[in-house]
């Protein structure tokens, strides 16, 4: 029953069946499967249909109401019986490749230490053709990288989407500037990610489009020291809009001018996993609170007084 009713609660909070079905690991046909079934049980529908939509019944709003407290009770009654009867922390690898490593996996390391403490969280870094690798060999329990992975025998659960976006010091002499076109980069004295890194391959590619040349000062890896050297160079970056906290850019005198161009650059940021290791007790609840703080974060969840679920 509580699988059930954790299955019904994701349903309500994700708004779609799709959504739903991919964070849970489910086809949709046997997600809906799991609802009707819980429905048979509780011997009341939860949904009805609206058009296209999916609508709470009023049993679907109680029922909603009781499972979140339900669902909170158990943990609060795990969270106890493990304080009495503390077992070894149980040890979890990530991969995470360059970009993920310092634009996403600490708001994520943060999210899950609070949420899993008997977890002994490890990260290893690596390129993003790596991790993947790392993932289907079981050297890591999931990757973050950010790259679309269509593998057979991978599960890939897309996160937020990102773009680059152009970063100069608050003395720049195209600070005053509303806004840049991408002609304005053509000899533009510029720091770069190194050669061969996914959004370097997205900037060359960008370039070429264009025809746009930059001066490229300097290659590197790290998007700490681009963020330091740009501020003592009075040069200008490319960097992922999900990097630039407000803080960073204060901190280090930093602007962002507008590029319309940018907004092709379009890289998705996704989770993954084997399809082996998905089913592993430690896996499973870590990916779904994974992927659920994302979802949040790019707003997925509304209002659950009066939820809906697209049938799409």
């Amino acid at each position: 029953m509580n699988e059930a009713l954790h299955i019904f609660c994701t349903v309500v909070e994700q708004k779609s069946l799709n959504q739903a079905a991919r964070l849970l690991n489910l086809s949709q046909p046997a997600l809906s499967r799991k609802i009707r079934q819980l429905e048979d049980s509780l011997e009341t529908a939860l949904f009805e249909r609206k058009g296209k939509r999916l609508v709470l019944t009023e049993s679907g709003r109680v029922a909603y109401g009781y499972s979140q407290d339900m669902i909170r009770l158990e943990r609060q009654f795990r969270d106890e019986l493990r304080r009495l009867h503390p077992a070894p922390k149980r040890k979890l690898t990530i991969g995470a490749s360059l970009t993920t490593l310092q634009a996403t996996l600490p708001d994520l390391i943060a999210r899950l230490s609070e949420r899993f403490p008997d977890t002994d969280l490890k990260a290893v870094t690596g390129k993003t053709h790596e991790i993947v690798e790392m993932v289907c060999e079981h050297k890591v329990d999931f990757g973050l990288v950010a790259s679309l992975i269509e593998r057979k025998d991978t599960v890939c659960i897309p996160l937020f989407d990102d773009h680059l976006c152009l970063v100069l010091p608050a003395m720049h002499p195209l600070a005053d500037r509303d806004s840049l076109s991408i002609q304005d980069l053509k000899d533009l004295p510029m720091i770069l990610f190194s050669r061969g890194t996914w959004y370097r391959v997205l900037m060359d590619d960008l370039f070429l489009r264009f025809g746009i040349r930059p001066e490229i000062k300097m290659e590197i890896d790290s998007f700490e020291a681009i963020v330091r050297l740009v501020s003592t160079t009075r040069t200008a970056t490319l960097l992922p809009h999900s990097y630039l906290r407000e803080s960073t850019l204060s901190d280090n005198g930093l602007i962002v001018l507008p590029v319309p161009e940018l907004l092709q650059t379009v890289r998705t940021t996704t989770l993954i996993y084997s399809k082996s290791a998905g089913h592993q007790d430690i896996v499973a609840p870590i990916v779904r609170q994974a992927a659920t703080m994302f979802h949040q974060a790019n707003k997925l969840l509304t209002d659950s007084a009066s939820p809906s679920t697209d049938l799409q």
